[in-house]
C-alpha cells in the first residue's frame, strides 16, 4: 500500500488528479444535504489581532488572500528562475510563447466581451478566460506518457509562465480595490528593504519572509490584491549560489512546489468550486456569462494560441520548436483553455460572492470550458503523437 501511494505522488500526473477530487468533492457537498457543512467551513470567521492590527475574514477569504499568496510566491520564483537562467532567458527562446501567451489571452477576453458587452457587471469579468491552469494542463500532457516531445513540454510551460506573468499584471491594474495610502507607503518600504538585504548579500530566507509577511498585511490592506505580495517577494530573493552551492530562492522553490500542488491548490480548488445547481436551468447554462468564459476558454484559448504563433513564424519573429507540428500545438492550445484554478480566482475578485448568482454562474462556465478544453487537448494529442511513434 505504501508502494502504490509513494508511486502515485511521483507521477506528474497526481497534482492534476488531486484537484480532480477536489472539485467533484465540492460539487458533491454543494449539490446535497451537506451543503450546510460547506458553507459553513467558508464562512468561518478567522480573526488575527495584534495590537491596533485586525484581520478578520471569513476562511473563504483567507484561503484566496493567504494561501493564494504562498501560491503566487512560487510563481514568481519560477517566473524569475526562468526569465534569468531558463526558458525565457533569450529572446529566441521566449518569443515564440511571449506571442501566444499574448493571444491567448487578447483572443478569450474578445470572445467573452462579445457575449456580455451589454451587462457592465458581468463584462468586468472579461479576464476570467484569459489565464491558463498550469497544473491541469501538465497533468493531462502527462497522461500521454514519453510520446510527448520534451520541447513541447517546455512550450506549455514557458506559454503558462508568461500567461501567468501577464495574469498578475491584470490583476494589479484591474481588480484592485480603493487604495490607501498609509497601506501603500508601509507596502513601499517593507519593498526598499527587502532589495536592501538584497543587495547587501543577505542569503538567509528568515529576514525575507518575515518582511514578506510586514508587505503582505500592508497589500492586503492598500486595495491591491494581497497575493501579489508573494510575486514581489519572490523576485527580491537571491537567485544566485554561495560558494557552498546553496540558492535561497532554488531552496524555497523546492519546498514550497509540493504544499503548492498537494494543499494550496487542492484547497482553493475545494473552497471555489462548489457550485450549487439549486434554482439553475439549461438557460442559464446558455446565458451570456456561462457561454462567454466556456467559449472563451474553448475557442478563444487555442483560437489566440495559434494564430499569434502563425503569424509570428510567417513574420520570421519565431519558429517553431524543433521536431513539434502544428497539429500538435493545437492539443497544446487546447489544454490551455484549462482556466480552473487561475480562473475561478479572477471571478472571485471580479463577482463578490452571492452578487446577483454572477459568481455560480462563472464557475458553472469555467468548470464546462475548462473540462471540455481538457477533453479535446487529449484527443488531439493522442491522435498526432501517435501518429509520430
Amino acid at each position: 500500500m505504501k508502494t502504490v501511494i509513494k508511486n502515485f505522488f511521483n507521477q506528474e500526473s497526481s497534482g492534476g488528479i488531486i484537484l480532480m477530487v477536489m472539485v467533484a468533492l465540492a460539487m458533491l457537498m454543494a449539490n446535497t444535504p451537506l451543503d450546510r457543512f460547506y458553507d459553513a467551513f467558508l464562512n468561518t470567521p478567522v480573526q488575527i489581532r495584534v495590537g491596533a492590527l485586525d484581520l478578520h475574514k471569513p476562511m473563504l477569504l483567507w484561503i484566496n488572500d493567504l494561501l493564494m499568496a504562498f501560491f503566487f510566491l512560487l510563481i514568481g520564483l519560477e517566473v524569475k528562475r526562468e526569465l534569468l537562467h531558463g526558458t525565457l532567458s533569450s529572446i529566441s527562446q521566449a518569443s515564440l510563447p511571449s506571442f501566444a501567451a499574448i493571444g491567448g489571452m487578447v483572443a478569450p477576453a474578445a470572445i467573452f466581451l462579445a457575449f456580455n458587452h451589454g451587462d457592465p457587471l458581468a463584462a468586468s469579468g472579461w479576464a476570467i478566460p484569459a489565464a491558463t491552469d498550469i497544473a491541469f494542463a501538465l497533468g493531462i500532457l502527462a497522461l500521454l506518457g514519453s510520446r510527448v516531445p520534451l520541447a513541447l513540454k517546455v512550450f506549455l510551460l514557458a506559454l503558462a509562465i508568461i500567461d501567468d506573468l501577464l495574469a498578475i499584471v491584470i490583476i494589479a491594474l484591474f481588480y484592485s480595490g480603493d487604495l490607501s495610502t498609509v497601506s501603500l507607503v508601509i507596502a513601499a518600504g517593507a519593498v526598499l528593504a527587502l532589495l536592501t538585504i538584497n543587495r547587501l548579500g543577505i542569503r538567509s530566507l528568515m529576514p525575507y519572509l518575515l518582511l514578506g509577511l510586514v508587505l503582505w498585511v500592508a497589500v492586503l490592506k492598500s486595495g491591491v490584491h494581497a497575493t501579489l505580495a508573494g510575486v514581489v517577494l519572490a523576485f527580491t530573493i537571491p537567485l544566485g549560489k554561495d560558494e557552498d552551492g546553496d540558492c535561497p530562492s532554488e531552496f524555497l522553490e523546492h519546498n514550497l512546489h509540493p504544499w503548492s500542488t498537494y494543499m494550496i491548490l487542492p484547497v482553493f480548488a475545494f473552497a471555489n468550486a462548489g457550485v450549487s445547481f439549486d434554482g439553475l436551468s439549461l438557460s442559464d447554462l446558455v446565458s451570456p456569462l456561462p457561454m462567454g468564459i466556456a467559449l472563451g476558454l474553448l475557442i478563444g484559448k487555442p483560437l489566440g494560441i495559434l494564430g499569434m504563433s502563425y503569424l509570428a513564424v510567417q513574420l520570421k519573429l519565431a519558429s517553431l520548436p524543433e521536431g513539434v507540428r502544428w497539429s500538435q500545438l493545437l492539443g497544446v492550445a487546447l489544454l490551455c483553455g484549462i482556466g480552473f484554478t487561475m480562473a475561478m480566482f479572477v471571478a472571485s475578485l471580479a463577482f463578490e460572492a452571492g452578487m446577483m448568482n454572477y459568481d455560480d454562474m462563472s464557475r458553472l462556465g469555467i468548470l464546462l470550458g475548462s473540462g471540455l478544453s481538457a477533453i479535446g487537448g487529449y484527443l488531439v494529442l493522442n491522435r498526432t503523437l501517435t501518429e509520430n511513434k
